[in-house]
């Protein structure tokens, strides 16, 4: 493979993948997809981005900044897609003209965006071969403060990841690990999405205190105050729908207090006492809006897919279901109509056998 690595996307998490790898000694090129440019503007003359927090500390130089995917993706074989679920489709759109054989592209995270991609792909000809996979989280707690300047609240230790086609695991591992060390493999990419914390915790938190978030303008510490032992029943409550959803397609489920402790966010015990004794968690700010990527991501590209999937084979999910409602209802959307289905990911009609055919094969 190339030695450089191509970071699509100047979001929160991709500026500090970016300036994390530069500063190791990888030779990093970084794209921004072009109705964005204005983003990384001012990046474009020095190249350089500031890193501070516990991922590093130091200005890292980027071997390139560009808008034009064809150079973007001729410059390296692994391409790091750190963007939010409901830009895959524009990225997409950008990228698989340009996708080839030997490329890996993984999304952190996918929320099964792989499968979406893969769909899509079947037209673009090109990039049939291309191998893709996706972890269940990001690899940072992070934030973007400024255009040039990321900052690292905590790393996530043991990343996990699937590949599609899963028997390909191992060479998106290969490629992945120099950049994301102590990855831990999934058996495919539908266990990664559904192994996503993210739609587990995020959704509960920000609908059982929308009234503090409006008011206060997110001025509160989201999982310590926020996440109170009420909430996290709620939590619980959604977690055991989601473990069912695993048991109905053959694969286990951590539970989200074990999935906090192995991403290295807190200490063991119960996920209250996990996020009450995690340093990391405890310095987060609550969205300073309702309108936050914690619902316009997690709901209409987590649960509400979680809950079609999960139906399909037989598991009934009313408290993820009754999430998405609600969510609904509060931004004014309609994630059964907007959000990812089945029809989306390529599995509408598929039964257990050919799910598994699709999920090893590609």
């Amino acid at each position: 493979m190339s030695n450089a690595v191509v970071v699509l996307g100047a979001s929160n998490t991709g500026l500090s993948i970016a300036a994390k790898l530069a500063l190791e000694g990888h030779d990093v090129v970084l794209w921004e997809e072009p109705s964005h440019a204005a983003g990384v503007e001012t990046l474009r003359a020095t190249r350089q981005v500031r890193l501070t927090g516990t991922g590093g500390e130091g200005t890292a130089t980027l071997a390139a900044i560009t808008t034009d995917p064809a150079e973007a993706l001729g410059a390296g074989d692994v391409l790091i897609a750190a963007v939010p679920s409901y830009a895959h489709r524009t990225f997409a759109d950008a990228l698989l003209p340009h996708l080839r054989p030997q490329h890996v592209l993984a999304l952190l995270p996918g929320n099964l965006g792989t499968l979406a991609l893969h769909r899509l792909r079947q037209g673009a000809a090109a990039a049939g071969g291309a191998l893709l996979a996706e972890a269940d989280t990001a690899p940072y707690v992070c934030r973007k403060l400024a255009p040039d300047h990321a900052h690292i609240f905590g790393v996530v230790p043991h990343l996990g990841v699937g590949a599609l086609p899963a028997r390909e695991t191992p060479r998106a591992l290969a490629a992945l690990e120099p950049l994301f060390p102590g990855l831990r493999p999934y058996p495919h990419v539908v266990a990664a999405g559904i192994g996503a914390l993210n739609p587990v915790v995020h959704p509960p938190g920000v609908l059982m205190n929308a009234g503090r978030i409006e008011r206060s303008h997110g001025d509160f510490y989201f999982y310590e105050e926020g996440v109170t032992p009420a909430v996290v029943r709620a939590i619980e409550a959604l977690d055991h729908e989601r473990q069912a959803i695993g048991g109905a397609l053959g694969f286990a489920v951590t539970p989200v207090a074990e999935g906090f402790v192995g991403a290295g966010f807190g200490p063991a015990g119960d996920l209250w006492a996990t996020i009450n004794g995690s340093r990391m968690l405890t310095a987060m700010r609550a969205p300073g809006a309702i309108a936050t990527r914690w619902l316009s991501e997690d709901v209409p590209y987590g649960l509400r897919t979680w809950v079609e999937l999960g139906e399909r084979f037989g598991v009934a999910l009313p408290v993820a279901r009754a999430l998405v409602t609600l969510a609904d209802a509060v931004l004014g959307t309609d994630s059964w109509r907007d959000g990812r289905s089945l029809a989306d990911l390529g599995l509408d009609g598929l039964d257990r056998d050919a799910l598994d055919r699709l999920l090893r094969d590609g």
